[in-house]
């Protein structure tokens, strides 16, 4: 910080033109280089206010001061043979969870009714597994017609892998969006899994695309990637054009390969979200599972840069209640989106 002239009373620092200039580059549409992605992920913490004051011109220029809310419904549990080494339902972990095949249409249909009841306006229906049979597509499929049919949802499916003809069906029964991270950077993804590959995730999102369907794509933070690689996961979801990006920080289950990894200090994780957003500006970012564990006190400021969120729980860990993110959307002057189609 520089000084004032005045002893104890810091000045604004030099540095935060510097932050509103790469806001600048990104609503112009200019990509950021490595090096300034580097330095937004390197930046002291005292440089984390006037980051986000930056950001956050690129974050209201795009989606205004409006939240858009997503609820989670696991619609099958564990039963995987992956061997992803941060989830609890992998083949290799031995976490205690509930297990159970697809859930039936009507508890599809009843989870979705909660997500209207939690103003949720994406639904997305997730289940663990290399890839859906074509029986459970079926399931998927008829559940996705009713509630296109009778509420006003946007529609995300996370299945895994999909074969051509399952994703023009998805497509074809009313799917907005399909759902497949990359997760971590290409040099650190086989650390992470070895079940398949980190070039099948990337054909995976292209394939929906080419289907009609919007890609959702994201990560997760803090789980052994060094700060360059973050920007290139950054860099590879810009290139993929991934209209939602959630960003997902760690949350180390007792009895995965990765339960000794820490948290991310949260400071840190407020800088991962100003790099997505100035690196994918026109693109939803969403401040994903481990948000609690992670950013804790400092979730409000999140909303800075993210502009979405998941309300309610993740696959098999528990979310904040639901009102305290009513509380915080409403305590920052922002509003929920009611509609998301």
């Amino acid at each position: 910080m520089k000084a004032t002239g005045m002893p104890g009373i810091p000045e604004i620092s030099e540095t935060a033109a510097d932050w509103q200039a790469l806001a600048q580059k990104a609503l112009e549409g200019e990509r950021l280089s490595v090096e300034e992605g580097l330095a937004v992920l390197e930046a002291d913490n005292d440089e984390v206010l006037p980051l986000l004051q930056a950001v956050f011109r690129v974050r209201k220029h795009f989606y205004g001061k409006k939240v858009k809310l997503n609820m989670i419904i696991n619609a099958k549990s564990g039963l995987c043979p992956e061997d992803c080494g941060y989830c609890a339902q992998s083949i290799v972990s031995s976490t205690p969870i509930v297990k159970y095949p697809l859930l039936e249409k009507a508890t599809l249909l009843a989870g979705a009714r909660e997500a209207m009841a939690r103003q949720a306006g994406t639904y997305c229906i997730v289940a663990s597994g290399k890839g859906p049979t074509d029986k459970e597509l079926d399931q998927v499929i008829e559940a996705v017609k009713e509630i296109r049919a009778t509420m006003p949802l946007k529609i995300c499916a996370c299945l895994g892998l999909l074969k051509d003809e399952q994703a023009e069906r998805l497509a074809e029964a009313g799917v907005h969006r399909y759902n497949h991270n990359l997760n971590t950077s290409r040099t650190n993804y086989p650390s992470i899994t070895t079940t398949h590959t980190y070039d099948q995730r990337v054909e995976s999102v292209e394939k929906v695309k080419r289907y009609g369907l919007s890609p959702c794509s994201g990560v997760i933070i803090g789980m052994g990637e060094t700060n360059r690689e973050i920007v290139e996961m950054a860099y590879a979801l810009r290139e993929l054009e991934a209209d939602s990006i959630p960003v997902n920080f760690l949350n180390a289950i007792p009895g995965t390969p990765l339960e000794q990894a820490g948290r991310t200090p949260a400071m840190k994780a407020l800088k991962v979200l100003a790099l997505f957003r100035l690196i994918c500006p026109s693109k939803e970012i969403r401040v994903a599972g481990g948000r609690e564990v992670n950013l804790r006190t400092l979730q409000p400021l999140g909303l800075y840069a993210a502009n979405s969120l998941f309300v309610g729980d993740y696959l098999t860990t528990k979310g904040q209640e639901a009102a305290a993110d009513y509380q915080m959307i409403e305590d920052l002057g922002f509003e929920i989106e009611q509609c998301a189609l």
